[in-house]
């Protein structure tokens, strides 16, 4: 049995960050983490080879960002409806 439209947006609700909680989780992440997540408010979903050419930072340095925000539990993952191999990202904020 799936869960109602308005079951969906209550669970989703409950997963958002409050601001206040949004930038303390963020605050002792590293300078790379902090431009991840940048990149992710003004555009997102994006995957780790998007987010590679709008951050301008190599594909490892946005790995390891990407595990430091998953980490804190700042960014969610899916897989993208265009390409199912990738990963795509997004903010829990």
């Amino acid at each position: 049995m799936s869960m109602s439209t308005a079951e969906d947006r209550a669970a989703a609700a409950e997963d958002l960050l409050s601001e206040e909680e949004y930038r303390e989780r963020l605050r002792d992440l590293p300078p790379s983490a902090k431009l991840v997540a940048k990149v992710l408010e003004t555009d997102s979903p994006l995957s780790q080879g998007q987010l590679a050419e709008e951050s301008l930072l190599p594909d490892r340095t946005v790995r390891y960002a990407l595990n430091r925000l998953e980490d804190v539990e700042l960014i969610g993952s899916r897989y993208s409806f265009r390409d199912a191999r990738k990963q795509v990202y997004f903010l829990k904020h």
